[in-house]
């Protein structure tokens, strides 16, 4: 999910992986066009709802409102400690965490889009690659 700048530029700001959910909650719960995009990158199973048919499936099916409130619940803790950690480490140290959190798809992403979601440029990503590569074969 990504928004652009007035400038034209991609900002990521967020990912989801095999299995994984990812919406605009702003944009579905105001019923307003979003801001942001969301782009299949791979081929993808895309699941649509209606904002008068969730409401009716959290009224009428309760464990459906739990399962979606801990989804939910757990996403905005991960969105939580992006902003902390993107206030608070560095670019090599924000790298480190992705590779971490998402090993499975890291090398499955262009360049501009893991740099984007790290905030920083293409080159200063590469620039971190390199640095890691050289002090792990000496």
């Amino acid at each position: 999910m990504y928004a652009v700048d007035k400038n034209g530029k991609e900002h990521n700001i967020q990912l989801a992986a095999e299995n994984d959910w990812i919406t605009d909650l702003a944009s579905f719960y105001s019923e307003k066009p979003s801001q942001l995009y969301i782009e299949a990158i791979e081929p993808s199973l895309i699941l649509q709802i209606k904002h008068p048919d969730l409401l009716s499936l959290y009224i009428n099916h309760h464990k459906f409102d739990r399962n979606f409130r801990i989804i939910i619940e757990q996403k905005f803790i991960a969105l939580q400690n992006r902003v902390l950690q993107n206030i608070s480490s560095t670019a090599e140290e924000r790298y480190q965490s992705f590779l971490e959190q998402y090993p499975h798809i890291a090398n499955r992403l262009p360049n501009t889009q893991v740099a984007s979601y790290l905030g920083i440029t293409p080159e200063f990503l590469s620039k971190i690659r390199k640095d890691l590569s050289q002090r792990s074969n000496p």
